[in-house]
């Protein structure tokens, strides 16, 4: 009905209304489609009866098709539909002729290009005066990136990302349904830990992706070599691992001698160019020698180091004498004691003097740690030292030996003193952050502290023992290199390596009067340490006859039995209160390797 005025003709207020609400609307629909196409869904009107589909929202650049026309009608969508999901989409929506009215599902539709998108589904009904759907209103959203991330991801619990190959855990997981077949069906197998020998030279020589070529190839030779039936993962960093099923150990050696022929055959193509690289193997055979997947693989890695030892580029099989066991049990009793021992501050230190060599007084003490047993009874560091490196306790045990030296100068500002710390604490940053925190604002203490490390441990890693030792001349600690003579040091060395101090290997100083050459070689040492202005320590000092030598050679410090044992207690308070230390308990030891890094 159209209202008019007193006059009859039509009301001009009405009409202007009219036009208002239209343009409310048609700004609020722009509204609305404007947010739809920002947020990436697409919205859609399904009209069952005619099967006629409305789209809005940029549908085109969801679907990545050339048009509407191409997803206008019900048919037209399916027939985009991957064939595994139309048969679920289709149920969904039988579903709702059965009294449901929401429905939401995951689908891949067909492109212009022949790929699958991913997308999600959620609508909802709308019921005719039957019950039955009449019409299907919903929202389609885009989910390629998420289904791509659970695939990788899906993928990554299963496979190593660089090979391709099963990674540990799904390893694991075929080796103990081997073991399992095999204890059930009187089948005999093996597991092997292949490690690619010297990969840290080439990641220090040519970085990380040249080494990473050689993994990669490694791993595609292996395929190569191999039976079908074989299971291969990578176990982490530069090894391998593998299960034979079915492979008596009377045959062992044929699958271990054909991987080690395929390693070093034919070189490496590797972006730095052709690389010839060796492995070494190590077999644990089962049921016989291990009855879990984690037992076959601690044993094979027993081996993997045994073949290594034997000079690369072979392989060993897992063999455990009864005096290997005993040694081990020896070893878990001696690791138990020692972290008794730390638990209960029974960790102490012992001084030993290096004196001057004009003088024969101490200039500085070097800490020699000492454990007290529960019976009052003292264990040398020779004893229990091997175990605790074998299995890993030692940068436990070399931040508690700094924490006793730093207090024990904290309390004497007499003290001077002189620790050691091992290869794997030379590059051990949290230790370094320790130290660091500790010295950081007493300059005094750390310039009285000394830290030895091995001339070995100095040339694993030139560059990260140089880090290390700068980091601790900053602080004011003096560095020494210990064992001078010992290793392979070069005037390149001892140039990065910017140490105060070296300490000349006792090997050389012990026969210094009866063998001519020692002497020789100390000269050599000694030229190489005052070209770089570097004080010299003589170890193993333990006659007057020796220590003339040296210092006519132009020592400066000397170190051995001649001058002092070590001592319990602290040798600078003065000569009433030194008390020799007794002689420690040499606990019969044999070291058995356990798991090397």
């Amino acid at each position: 009905m159209t209202l008019r005025s007193r006059s009859g003709s039509p009301c001009r207020r009405s009409n202007e209304c009219r036009k208002h609400d239209m343009s409310d609307a048609s700004t609020e629909l722009e509204r609305l489609r404007a947010a739809i196409a920002a947020s990436g869904d697409v919205v859609y009107d399904w009209d069952l009866p005619s099967d006629e589909f409305s789209w809005l929202g940029r549908a085109v650049d969801s679907f990545n098709i050339s048009g509407l026309h191409q997803i206008s009608t019900g048919e037209l969508f399916h027939q985009r539909l991957h064939p595994e999901d139309l048969t679920f989409h289709l149920e969904q929506i039988s579903s709702l002729y059965q009294g449901g009215t929401e429905f939401e599902c995951e689908f891949r539709v067909r492109d212009c290009n022949g790929e699958q998108r991913w997308f999600h589904d959620r609508g909802i009904a709308e019921m005719g005066p039957d019950g039955k759907p009449v019409r299907l209103r919903g929202t389609m959203r885009a989910i390629n990136q998420r289904k791509d991330e659970h695939e990788r991801t899906q993928y990554l619990a299963n496979y190593d990302e660089l090979t391709g190959h099963y990674n540990r855990t799904r390893l694991r997981e075929s080796l103990d349904q081997a073991l399992y077949y095999g204890s059930r069906y009187k089948v005999v197998g093996a597991f092997l830990v292949i490690g690619i020998d010297n990969i840290n030279m080439v990641n220090q020589a040519f970085g990380y992706e040249v080494a990473d070529a050689v993994i990669v190839a490694l791993g595609h030779r292996l395929d190569r070599c191999l039976r079908a039936c074989d299971v291969i993962g990578r176990m982490g960093g530069d090894r391998f691992g593998v299960v034979l099923s079915n492979c008596p150990s009377s045959e062992l050696h044929v699958a271990a001698e054909k991987i080690l022929e395929a390693a070093r055959d034919t070189e490496v193509d590797t972006p730095a160019g052709p690389i010839h690289v060796t492995v070494s193997i190590g077999a644990a055979c089962f049921p016989d020698s291990a009855m879990t997947a984690t037992d076959a693989m601690t044993k094979a890695d027993i081996a993997l180091q045994n073949a290594k030892r034997a000079g690369r580029n072979t392989w060993s099989v897992y063999c455990y004498s009864e005096e290997q066991r005993e040694g081990h049990r020896k070893n878990m009793v001696i690791a138990e004691q020692v972290k008794q021992a730390l638990r209960e501050d029974r960790l102490v230190l012992s001084y030993k003097p290096i004196v001057s060599t004009e003088s024969h007084e101490p200039v500085v003490h070097e800490c020699l740690l000492r454990m007290i047993q529960p019976d009052g009874e003292i264990v040398a560091a020779g004893v229990f030292m091997p175990v605790v490196e074998e299995l890993g306790l030692v940068r436990l045990i070399d931040r508690r030996v700094l924490d006793l030296a730093v207090k024990v100068m904290a309390e004497n500002p007499a003290a001077r003193l002189a620790i050691n710390v091992s290869g794997l604490t030379a590059g051990d940053k949290a230790w370094l952050r320790h130290i660091v925190g500790l010295l950081r604002n007493e300059r005094d203490i750390a310039e009285r502290l000394i830290v030895e490390i091995t001339e070995t441990a100095g040339l694993e890693d030139v560059e990260e023992c140089a880090r290390f030792v700068s980091t601790l001349r900053k602080l004011g600690c003096k560095v020494a290199l210990d064992d001078f003579g010992a290793g392979y040091t070069s005037f390149r060395h001892l140039k990065i390596l910017s140490v105060d101090m070296v300490k000349i290997d006792g090997s050389f100083v012990r026969d210094l009067v009866q063998n001519p050459a020692n002497l020789i070689f100390i000269r050599s040492l000694l030229d190489l340490a005052r070209n770089f202005n570097l004080e010299t320590v003589a170890e193993c000092v333990e006659t007057m006859e020796q220590a003339q030598m040296l210092k006519e050679e132009g020592v400066k410090l000397l170190q051995g039995w001649a001058f002092g044992k070590p001592e319990l207690e602290l040798p600078w308070n003065g000569d009433e209160d030194k008390v020799p230390e007794p002689e420690p308990l040499q606990i019969e030891h044999q070291p058995v390797r356990l798991i090397a890094g």
